[in-house]
């Protein structure tokens, strides 16, 4: 993706022609690239460059994370909206389905407007974002094993008969019920030797749908967000044992509390400024600096709570 990311910092180089003529070209690139490298540069962009590639993906989880995790130290609940308005402190135009897609996961199906903790709504965005294209590819090829189709995705293995197993499921019973699982598995395994996106470690995906001879679809999604294998395959979110500790953020807000506390005038002057519009479209400087903003105000409690999370 190396091309996508020349072709952006030309583009916030003209954008910006006038702020960076002083600095320097040379030192623009340098201070992208490192954006890049770092994660930063997917702050306050439009969702279509948010999601335009893997790192991005993987960046602006890891951002979200970051930035939020105190909620998960608190022990808060929220619904699939309040989440969706600290999505947008990020990225101001990220939609609302997909958002309502992740507490689908959570919620099994049921009303997306329950509460949810921090770290079940977290893994599960994280399989949703992540792995949009493909979560949306399996839920064809799930409705058609469910009404008995023989999905177009589909190299049928030897050992299964679509005839045979792909069953109608006219009955809300079967329905409930879900596919057969090793089918299921096997449909999948043919989408993903031909697949252009992301998806997950064909490995693990076997490893859920082995466990069980009948799968939902969102009961295959939450053992997806909740397996710690596909976790480390992404690479943005610590182990669910590990949410809530960060301790190269604690130092970093250490030192900004530090300095805020030293002068009243720049505490003052902190809140004041928190409260602004993010910009919608920034430079990768801008954006370093509003990332140090939006720590402060997610993660600047110096008081430390136990999680008692669900």
């Amino acid at each position: 993706h190396v091309p996508f990311y020349i072709e952006d910092a030309l583009s916030q180089l003209l954008e910006h022609k006038e702020e960076y003529t002083q600095f320097g070209i040379v030192r623009f690139f340098a201070d992208y690239f490192n954006s890049v490298r770092n994660g930063s540069h997917i702050l306050f962009r439009e969702f279509n460059f948010v999601k335009a590639t893997p790192h991005n993906r993987s960046s602006f989880l890891r951002t979200f994370w970051r930035c939020f995790r105190q909620i998960g130290k608190n022990g808060d609940l929220l619904t699939a909206m309040e989440y969706r308005s600290l999505l947008q402190l990020l990225c101001p135009d990220f939609p609302v389905e997909l958002v309502q897609k992740a507490a689908r996961i959570v919620l099994m199906d049921d009303a997306t407007d329950c509460l949810m903790s921090f770290s079940d709504f977290l893994y599960a965005f994280q399989i949703q974002f992540y792995y949009e294209e493909f979560l949306e590819s399996i839920a064809v090829i799930y409705q058609d094993l469910l009404s008995g189709k023989s999905p177009n995705t589909v190299i049928v293995p030897t050992s299964f008969s679509v005839e045979q197993d792909a069953r109608p499921t006219n009955s809300d019973t079967e329905a409930q019920e879900g596919v057969d699982s090793p089918l299921f598995c096997g449909c999948i395994e043919a989408l993903c030797e031909r697949y252009k996106y992301s998806h997950p470690p064909l490995s693990s995906i076997k490893e859920i749908l082995c466990q069980v001879q009948r799968v939902s679809f969102y009961g295959f999604l939450m053992a997806l967000a909740k397996h710690e294998g596909i976790n480390s395959e992404i690479g943005s979110l610590p182990s669910k044992a590990d949410l809530l500790i960060d301790p190269e953020m604690d130092r970093e807000l250490e030192k900004l509390i530090a300095q805020i506390s030293v002068s009243p005038t720049s505490n003052s002057s902190s809140s004041t400024v928190g409260h602004k519009e993010p910009v919608r479209k920034a430079s990768p400087r801008k954006s370093l600096h509003h990332r140090r903003r939006i720590d402060i105000e997610s993660d600047g409690s110096n008081e430390e709570t136990d999680s008692s999370e669900n």
